[in-house]
């Protein structure tokens, strides 16, 4: 079994953007679907999932065993990565 663990900064980012629907479990959520992996900085991945209409919500983290490390998350807008 696979464990989610998030760093401080994206904790901290994460009570920051739960006002637009960026919740844990919606982390949690995209991580296990992982669909549309795309490649990051310094061996990261970046995974997607659709937040409202224009907005996406961006995942950064890192595998490590059997532990997923969320970096940061945050939003972007839909048309610049799709």
């Amino acid at each position: 079994m696979v464990t989610i663990r998030l760093t401080r900064h994206a904790e901290e980012k994460l009570e920051r953007l739960k006002a637009i629907g960026i919740t844990r479990e919606k982390i949690i959520d995209t991580l296990s679907r992982r669909k549309k992996i795309r490649e990051g900085q310094k061996g990261r991945k970046i995974i997607h999932a659709p937040l409202a209409e224009n907005l996406i919500m961006r995942v950064v983290y890192e595998e490590i065993g059997d532990e997923i490390l969320v970096i940061t998350v945050y939003p972007a807008r839909k048309e610049r990565y799709e």
